[in-house]
Order: structure tokens, then C-alpha cells, then sequence
């Protein structure tokens, strides 16, 4: 089995954070794999601190454990919340893994935005049944 982390950041004006990673298409919540002897929540804090350039000062909010097995056979996703009261700036993540951050109102999401990150940001904003499925 194998396991990752997706951070949905909000800033004070709502908007949420999403990368443009170097090496695949598309606009995703920023995350990653869980490495041996991380807890989750580490794995989270350095992701992000990583991808999108955002320390976590606050406790992130679980929303729930998805499976990914479309992606890679047996996967699964944690995805945590992190308000905008709970994260500071701590740096510029843009490099060797990432090429873009895009802040955006999750309301109005651009068109490069992936199926899985879609999904989960209608369930969070408009209330959409949640899905098992990342």
C-alpha cells in the first residue's frame, strides 16, 4: 500500500492554493507520498512547506481517506484542511518540482485543474456528496 497527503489552503480571502508541478499536466492540491517514519501530519507540514511554500502554525482539519487506485493499485490519499488563520509564508517553492502556484477562488476553478482535485474541492464548497474515490 502505498500512501500521500493533499493540503487544501485557504487564505484569509478564501482563495485555495494549487501547483503545476514540473514533471505532470495539470493544477493540484499541493501534497505528496508519506515517507517512512513521518506521521501524516508531518508528511503534510513538509509538503507543503515544499510545494507550495506555506509553514502549517495551526492543527489541519482531516476531511477524509480516498482511494486512488486509478492512479497506482492500492493507493490512498489523506486530504487535510488548513485555514487561512493556521499557515504562514515561508518561502518560494517555485524549482526543480514545482513551476507555478496559483491562488484561486475554489468557486471558479481554471480549466487545468485535475478530475481528483475537482472532486474534492465541489464536496467541500458546494456540498457535494463525498466520494470514496480520490
Amino acid at each position: 500500500m502505498t500512501l500521500g497527503v493533499r493540503g487544501i489552503v485557504e487564505d484569509a480571502h478564501g482563495q485555495i492554493l494549487l501547483v503545476r508541478h514540473t514533471y505532470t499536466k495539470g493544477l493540484f492540491l499541493p501534497g505528496g507520498g508519506v515517507e517512512r517514519g513521518e506521521t501524516t501530519e508531518l508528511s503534510l507540514r513538509r509538503e507543503l512547506e515544499e510545494e507550495g511554500g506555506v509553514r502549517v502554525t495551526g492543527n489541519p482539519e482531516l476531511l477524509g481517506v480516498f482511494s486512488n487506485h486509478h492512479v497506482f493499485r492500492n493507493d490512498h490519499v489523506l486530504l487535510y484542511r488548513i485555514r487561512s488563520q493556521d499557515w504562514v509564508s515561508c518561502g518560494d517553492p517555485i524549482g526543480r518540482e514545482i513551476s507555478e502556484i496559483i491562488w484561486c477562488d475554489p468557486s471558479a476553478l481554471p480549466e487545468e485543474v485535475t478530475p481528483g482535485t475537482q472532486r474534492r474541492l465541489l464536496e467541500m464548497v458546494e456540498g457535494e456528496p463525498q466520494s470514496l474515490m480520490w
